[in-house]
This record gives C-alpha cells, structure tokens and sequence, in this order.
C-alpha cells in the first residue's frame, strides 16, 4: 500500500518554514482507493514569490487547520504504507519536521519518483515532475498545488510499474537489490557499515553515531551520479558495532585505507596537507611553522595554509607570543607585534627563553595532547562493557573494550585489550577534534 502525496510549503526549509497544503492518495498499487487533501495554516506570512508560484494566499489560510489539528489525519492515512512523492526527501523532510515540533517522531518508509524514473526511464533530459509529465503526455491538473501535483505523481507512478511490474515489492523500490530483512534489520546505533556489490566485495565503507539513519540517507536523497551509480550496485549491507562514534571514526579510517573501496573517495581527514610545526631555535627559543607537511608528522594538521597561519595567529595572540617566532612576520629586527606591545621582545632577545618558552608550550599543550599517555575510556557496545583507546608517547596504539568490572586504573588490563592499529596523521587528527570536541566517559593518565 503507498501513500502518494505532495504538499505546498512557505519556502524550501524544513528547519525554518512550514507547510500550507497536504494531498494523499492512497493506492493498492493498481489504483487509489482513498483521497485526502486540506489547506494548512502555517502560522506565519506567506511569501509574495510563494504565493505567485502556489496561487496560497494568506488569506486563504487564515481559517484552515493548523498542522497540529490535523497531524492525527496524517498518522492514519500513512501508517503502514510507503510513502511516495516526487523528490521524496523533500517533502518527507517537512512532514517529520512539522511532526517534531509536536514531539512525535513520524517514520514512514519512502519512494522517490524522481530516483525511480531516473532509473526506469532514463535518458530523460528533465526529471522534474512537469518536464517528466509533458514527456509523457500526463496532464497536470492544478501545476504547483498539492491535489493537482500528487495526481500527476500517481499517474507517474503507475506508468512506472506498468514498465517494472514488481517495483512495488522491490523493498520499498529505494534498495533494489537488497535483501528486505537487512534494511529491517539495520541498527540505530553508532558503528560501522560496509556496502558490497553482486560479487560480495566492499564498495563502500562508512560510519555513523546512527547506522540505520546514515544508510538509509544514502538512498532517500538526490546526489551526484557517482552516488546514484553506488546505489545501484549495492547488493548487500553488513556492519560492526562500536559503541563510540569515537571508535567508529577510527575503524573507518583504517578499513578505507586497507580495503580502498572503489567508491570512497579520499578521506577528507587525509587530505591536510598543512601543518604546525615546532622547533627549537639556535637561542633557545620554542618557534612554530605552518607549513606542507613532509615526512614528519606535525604537532596538527589543517585543510589548508590559510586555516593553519590563521589558527596559529590567533593562538600567538591568545599567549602572547612573538610573530617572527611563530613564521607569521618576516624581519632581521622586532616583530610587529612589539611595536604594538604585545610581544614582550623575544623576537630581539629581550625575553629570555626560559619565561618566552612557558607560553609556547601553553599554546604547543592546546595543539596537541595535553598528555602522552593516557588511555581514552567511552561507551561500548553493550552496558557490560567500555571502549577503550590508547596512546603512549603521543602516538595512537590501537582500541579494544573491556568488561566494565575490569576497569579501574589497572593500566595492565587496559593494555590487554588493545587491538593494535597504524598510527597516522588521520587518526591523530580524528582523536585530537573528538576530544576538543566530545566529552568522553574518561581519561586514564599512565
């Protein structure tokens, strides 16, 4: 059973507008069997540029149910059916939004007219709904209004399964080739998730704090061509279970580089290419550099120059450091930053190093790790156990888990568990941000 609808909207934002129309039209797959269509007050002004497209005036609204006196109608007629609309994300998007404001989390499993006729129908040079109809000689009653857009989407429909009979038991017509009790069975749960095309091997590797969710966005919204062609020969889904989006991040980034699937493209995380250096100058100085990285590894690594010069900038200003020691002020003499008083003289020795040095490794200390070993302790994959990460000397060893009974502060248990993996400048980047950026269950100094 699907639930072929389309609504009108005050803009192209769920988070931020709100929905004026709703049209449902429920069919069996051979033809509707019930209808369902209302205005919506939107509790807002609708735009001049909304209304000319639209022909929804404000005032047309202003005694029409709002969404909440009418979610309950929404419910019941979609409930246990598949949602259809052309460009499904779209409209689905705003449905849950309106549906999240009211506190309830509506999910309906979904078809996209717009993925199924790119697929079925192909070569087309337009797949939007009124290029795509005129293609076909179906006529759109009321261009741009919920009733006159879902009808045409239900003739687009039925044209779709006159051409591909089975459409309606293809798994909900979004995974094609997939088996129904994987996409059931995918978990809402942090991990990692792994493609394969017809002959078992990985296409592509991915992760999530939400598996399920993640999986599911691959094939519900419209993207590039490299991404519509992954989709088509995905043939199976498996996964593997973190627990923390933390160990999640780190199992990706080496299963990518030791699987290199076809479809993923470099990890964006190794392609920093710039980096913050430090040294030790001839006078004793701590100095700094943002620069390409080179064989060594940097004490962080960024996008591109400007965002490491501009982090490193604002970190010598927050410590008051010398711009000619941190490479951000080419001179023979004082730096600019002395001129104007905030650089206490280093740059001409009137500092001594041993006072210079203290707020270098301030500054060295919020770059990096502020220990070099320690062990990270966060969620696992059940509540019998915790994950654990491990780095000694600044450099990452590996994770494993570990039950929780046997956590304490016994360093040697802890080691115990670690599963070693290759240290690099990705993983050292994704530990570095997840811990400025995440709170972690703890952190066991050794």
């Amino acid at each position: 059973m699907y639930a072929i609808l389309d609504i009108e909207t005050t803009g192209l934002s769920p988070v931020t507008e709100k929905i004026t129309e709703i049209a449902i039209y429920i069919h069996n797959g051979k033809e509707i069997i019930n209808e369902y269509s209302t205005l919506i007050n939107p509790e807002r002004n609708i735009p001049y540029n909304i209304t000319r497209l639209t022909g929804i005036t404000n005032e047309m609204v202003k005694d029409a149910p709002k969404f909440w006196e009418i979610a309950k109608d929404i419910v019941v007629h979609t409930e246990g059916k598949s949602i259809v609309a052309h460009n499904a994300s779209f409209d689905y998007n705003f449905i849950r939004n309106e549906f999240k404001s009211l506190g309830y989390d509506f999910k309906r499993d979904r078809l996209c007219t717009v993925k199924l006729s790119r697929k079925i129908i192909p070569k087309h040079k337009s797949y939007s709904l009124g290029k795509l109809c005129n293609d076909l000689g179906i006529e759109i009653n009321g261009r741009h209004r919920a009733a006159g857009d879902a009808i045409a989407t239900v003739k687009l429909f039925e044209h779709l399964l006159k051409i591909s009979p089975n459409l309606g038991q293809l798994n909900s017509g979004k995974f094609y080739h997939i088996d129904a009790k994987i996409i059931k069975n995918l978990p809402e749960e942090p991990g990692v998730y792994y493609f394969h095309d017809h002959n078992s091997d990985i296409i592509y590797i991915g992760k999530s704090k939400n598996i399920r969710t993640r999986v599911f966005s691959h094939f519900s919204s419209e993207k590039s061509e490299r991404a519509l062609k992954m989709t088509d020969d995905i043939h199976n889904i498996s996964y593997e279970l973190t627990g923390s989006e933390l160990i999640a991040l780190l199992l990706e980034s080496d299963e990518i580089k030791t699987q290199k699937p076809k479809y993923n493209r470099r990890q964006g995380r190794a392609a920093n290419h710039f980096g913050i250096y430090s040294y030790t100058d001839e006078f004793g100085y701590i100095c700094f550099r943002a620069q390409n990285i080179k064989k060594e590894m940097p004490v962080v690594s960024f996008n591109s120059a400007k965002e490491a010069r501009n982090r490193l900038y604002l970190l010598s200003e927050k410590y008051q450091l010398c711009q000619k020691l941190c490479g951000l002020y080419e001179t023979t003499g004082a730096c600019f930053y002395y001129q104007l008083k905030h650089c206490k003289g280093a740059c001409i020795h009137e500092e001594s190093p041993e006072n210079y040095n203290v707020r270098a490794r301030e500054l060295m200390d919020e770059l990096s790790y502020n220990w070099q070993n320690f062990f990270i302790v966060d969620a696992g994959r059940n509540d019998d156990e915790k994950s654990v990460v491990k780095i000694e000397n600044g450099s990452y060893i590996g994770f494993g888990y570990i039950d929780t009974e046997f956590i304490g502060n016994d360093i040697e248990n802890l080691s115990d568990v670690i599963k070693v993996y290759p240290d690099n400048k990705d993983v050292q980047q994704i530990i570095r941000t997840y811990l400025k950026q995440h709170n972690v269950e703890m952190l066991i100094k050794f």
